[in-house]
């Protein structure tokens, strides 16, 4: 069952159930009402724009600036920035995308995880 919503076509010509607009509870199979249940002058279906839905993490502006440094192959920028915010809200991606720009802007870290057997 969907809520649709009604509204008077000629408000000028209608009763106050129709003119302010009302809804209704109907079956998607239904064809929609033409006429007001109340004074039967002609109304129609309002529609709405649909809800938008995003999955997973909104992009946040530190993510925008992330993607921007990384156009520009400012990696050492993009690196630094998603390090941060990693540090800051515990988000695995970015510490996983923190290390890749770390590698792209030429930071070794496989010589720091070798033991010094000195």
């Amino acid at each position: 069952m969907s809520t649709y919503a009604y509204r008077a076509v000629v408000p000028g010509k209608s009763c106050d159930h129709c003119r302010q607009g009302f809804e209704i509870i109907q079956r998607i199979i239904e064809p929609a009402l033409i006429k007001c249940p109340h004074c039967k002058n002609p109304i129609s279906r309002i529609l709405f724009a649909p809800a938008v839905v995003i999955k997973g993490n909104p992009v946040t502006e530190t993510d925008r600036k992330i993607k921007e440094y990384e156009r520009e192959g400012k990696w050492s920028h993009a690196a630094e920035l998603a390090d941060k915010e990693a540090e800051k809200t515990k988000r695995k991606d970015l510490k996983v995308r923190a290390l890749e720009d770390y590698k792209k802007a030429g930071y070794d870290f496989d010589k720091y995880d070798k033991k010094d057997n000195s």
